[in-house]
C-alpha cells in the first residue's frame, strides 16, 4: 500500500494530482480528474453518515459509478445511521466516497486496526488521509485486542501489540480511542446464524465493550448534529 504524499497538495487544491508530489501516489489519476473537489449534490440527503475504514485494490471509473449508485439511487428509507464499511487503505473508492457524499454532511470516520504493527501502519495512512480530505474521525477501534478465557477469566494476547498496539498510536497521533474488543468465538458463530451476539451473550467482555464503543460514537454524532444544526439557524 503506498502512502499519501506528505507534501500532498490536497484534494480540493487546483494542484491536485499535477504536482511534483502527487507522482507516484495511488489516488493521483482521481485527483488530477477533479472528483476529489467537487461535493456531488445528488448524493445529498437528510441521512446521518459514518465511514468504518477496515485495516486489497483500487479502482475509478466503473466502480466510482458503482459507489454514486449505491449512495444515489437506493431508497435507504427511515434509517437512524448509515454506516459506509470501505476496503483497507487510501484507495479512490474512499476518495469517490468523501466526493459523493460531501454536501450530505458526514458524520466522521470510525477507524478499524487490530493490535500488531503491520493493521497500525496502515491505519497511520489513513488518519492521514482523513486529515487531508477534512474529514473528522471519530476514532479507533481495536479489533481482536486479545481473547479472555471464559473459564478462567485470564487474558492472552493473540496479536501481541509489539510496538503499543492502538492506545500509544492514539496518544501519539492525538485521535480518540473508542474501545477494544476482544476475540470470541461466539462473534463469529452467532454472524453465521444472523443472530444477535448480545442477546446470546449479554455478559460477554466483547458486548461490554461493542455497547460502550456504540455509545461513544452515538455521543459523538449527537454533538456533531447540533453544532451544524447551531450553524444552520445562525
Amino acid at each position: 500500500m503506498e502512502e499519501v504524499p506528505h507534501d500532498c497538495p490536497g484534494a480540493d487544491s487546483a494542484q491536485a494530482g499535477r504536482g511534483a508530489s502527487c507522482q507516484g501516489c495511488p489516488n493521483q489519476r482521481l485527483c488530477a480528474s477533479g472528483a476529489g473537489a467537487t461535493p456531488d449534490t445528488d448524493c445529498s440527503s437528510r441521512h446521518r453518515y459514518m465511514w468504518a475504514i477496515d485495516s486489497q485494490d483500487n479502482g475509478i471509473g466503473r466502480r466510482a459509478g458503482m459507489i454514486k449508485q449505491f449512495l444515489r439511487d437506493v431508497d435507504w428509507g427511515e434509517v437512524d445511521y448509515l454506516i459506509v464499511d470501505t476496503p483497507p487503505g487510501t484507495s479512490d473508492e474512499h476518495l469517490s466516497v468523501v466526493r459523493y457524499l460531501a454536501t450530505a454532511h458526514i458524520d466522521g470516520a470510525v477507524i478499524i486496526t487490530t493490535p500488531q504493527e503491520v493493521s497500525l501502519q496502515d491505519v497511520r495512512k489513513e488518519i492521514n488521509f482523513c486529515r487531508k480530505v477534512k474529514l473528522p474521525i471519530i476514532g479507533v477501534v481495536e479489533n481482536m485486542s486479545g481473547f479472555i478465557c471464559p473459564k478462567c477469566k485470564k487474558e492472552s494476547q493473540i496479536f501481541p501489540p509489539t510496538t503499543g498496539g492502538a492506545e500509544l498510536m492514539c496518544q501519539d497521533l492525538e485521535v480518540p480511542l473508542l474501545g477494544r474488543v476482544p476475540l470470541d468465538p461466539l462473534i463469529g458463530k452467532n454472524c453465521d446464524k444472523g443472530q444477535s451476539f448480545f442477546i446470546d451473550a449479554p455478559d460477554s467482555p466483547a458486548t461490554l465493550a461493542y455497547r460502550s464503543i456504540i455509545q461513544r460514537i452515538q455521543e459523538f454524532c449527537n454533538l456533531h448534529q447540533s453544532k451544524e444544526e447551531n450553524l444552520i439557524s445562525s
